[in-house]
């Protein structure tokens, strides 16, 4: 059974950054898009609202964000995405020093 994670995150408020932002994720490195999916992230979406950005993330029994974090630590090319797209981003106020993407808490679903 899958396990759905909701994320957020905010980008720099730069236009011109956000746009370039953009373009970046409308081509990601294939290297990306395999260490993606070899941890067990099945589907992922990230939307936008001015600065703010929510992650959508669908992944298999085989995720963990500490195996995923250990596997990104190893990997230079993710090492030096994830450096570049520190350009554009913004910790939230909530975040603690080297925390990017935040977990958000589910707090309604319609049933």
């Amino acid at each position: 059974m899958n396990k759905r994670y909701c994320l957020a995150l905010d980008l720099k408020e730069d236009p011109e950054l956000i746009a370039e932002y953009k373009r970046y994720h409308q081509k990601i490195w294939p290297e990306i898009t395999k260490s993606i999916k070899e941890a067990g992230i099945e589907n992922l979406e990230i939307y936008l609202h001015g600065t703010r950005m929510f992650m959508i993330m669908e992944v298999n029994e085989n995720f963990s964000f500490e195996k995923k974090a250990e596997a990104d630590r190893k990997n230079q090319k993710v090492q030096e995405w994830e450096k570049l797209m520190w350009k554009f981003q913004k910790a939230l106020p909530r975040a603690r020093p080297g925390e990017k993407w935040l977990p958000m808490e589910r707090i309604f679903k319609l049933e």
